[in-house]
């Protein structure tokens, strides 16, 4: 019987996440939102009924990849090409701003040090941890408003695959303090990070010459949409696997090589089908069937909620101030640090790394999933509401 136990928990997901995002869509919120909720209350955190598993893990992480695979393709060039060099601006500043206001929150619980000692460096890896920004909230978010692809959701998106490669650099130089190797591997960090960016250019354009030639003698066939998909894991893997970049990367940037296609749109409504029917509600699902909050504590809990303000309110100042600074008016320079807020699986990841390297305590967890789930939720809602503002 547990054999196929996993056939009741995808039944349960799916059917709770339907009438959760119908539910959020109904009173106004976006669907994503009520997913979210709908995985915080099958999980641990409230009712236990459903158990993350590493098959659910692992759907959970192709409906993210096809996610960013959609983003990408919906990419406008021309736009992205006249926002580059401010996204970069964006990003780095999303960065900088976040791990400074982490490190002094973590000092100011835990005790103000000198670097190289303990608490430098812990401190030092809690603002890591909240400057990994999750743009896949952002962009079904977006996408749902039908913002995707302006000048503010390509600066949104731009930003934060820039954000994510910085933020690698910054996570493995952390680690390597730890082990007091930091200026050689952060190196061979930057070195691979070249590599892959240059292999993917390279290599994207005799994919892009070859997906126009299947497109041209195959349209509106599903042999478009399976060779686009067989892409976007393929760049994933390789992303991960052999450069230590997050495969999401490697899946927006194979639908960014295919985005010109005239095909774009029926490759995109066939993904679209798998996507936000199976894959991605288990990816918003499983961000609250992470969540646990047996481990806090009076200490713990203050830290949290703190935590959690600073971490929001630090995108919004780096992301957003760097963007009112570079020209974009006020609501489009707000609208890009509240885009930048969420947080998810790479803020995981990055968790899940500190905690190996010895860097964190597993209590931490519960403020980095609160952090997750409050920026996932409110990050849509804020979105929403400042959209509708004009």
């Amino acid at each position: 019987m547990d054999g196929v136990r996993f056939l009741l928990d995808l039944t349960i997901l799916l059917f709770i996440a339907k009438v959760f995002g119908l539910v959020a869509k109904r009173i106004g919120v976006p669907e994503v939102v009520g997913q979210i909720v709908a995985g915080l209350l099958l999980g641990p955190a409230i009712l236990n009924i459903v158990t993350e598993s590493d098959f659910l893990q692992q759907m959970a992480e192709i409906g993210v990849m096809m996610i960013m695979f959609e983003a990408g393709l919906d990419t406008n060039l021309d736009e992205m090409r006249k926002t580059g060099i401010k996204a970069a601006v964006i990003a780095f500043m999303g960065v900088i701003v976040p791990i400074t206001l982490g490190m002094v929150l973590y000092m100011a619980f835990y005790g103000f040090a000198g670097p190289g000692s303990d608490q430098f460096l812990q401190g030092l890896f809690i603002g890591t941890i909240i400057s990994a920004t999750s743009v896949s909230i952002t962009v079904a978010a977006l996408k749902e408003l039908g913002k995707l692809n302006d000048a503010v959701g390509t600066a949104i998106t731009g930003a934060a695959i820039i954000d994510d490669v910085i933020g690698i650099v910054a996570l493995t130089l952390v680690i390597s303090l730890k082990g007091g190797s930091g200026s050689a591997n952060l190196g061979v960090v930057i070195l691979k990070v070249a590599v892959f960016f240059a292999c993917a250019v390279g290599s994207g354009l005799l994919v892009n010459r070859f997906m126009h030639w299947l497109d041209d003698h195959y349209p509106h066939t599903r042999r478009m949409p399976i060779a686009s998909l067989c892409y976007c894991f393929l760049l994933g893997y390789i992303a991960e696997t052999y450069f230590g970049i997050a495969d999401i990367t490697g899946a927006y940037l194979a639908g960014v090589v295919l985005c010109n296609l005239s095909d774009r749109d029926y490759i995109e409504r066939r993904i679209d089908i798998s996507a936000y029917m199976v894959f991605a509600p288990l990816f918003f699902t499983g961000i609250g069937l992470k969540t646990s909050f047996g481990s806090m504590n009076t200490k713990l809990v203050i830290f949290s909620i703190l935590f959690v303000l600073v971490a929001l309110g630090a995108k919004v100042i780096g992301c957003g101030g760097s963007a009112l600074f570079l020209g974009f008016k006020k609501k489009d320079a707000l609208k890009i640090g509240i885009g930048m807020m969420s947080r998810g699986e790479v803020a995981l990841i990055t968790a899940q790394k500190g905690l190996a390297a010895g860097l964190l305590s597993a209590d931490f967890f519960s403020a980095i999933i609160l952090l997750i789930i409050v920026s996932s939720i409110v990050t849509p809602i804020f979105l929403k509401r400042v959209y509708s503002d004009g």
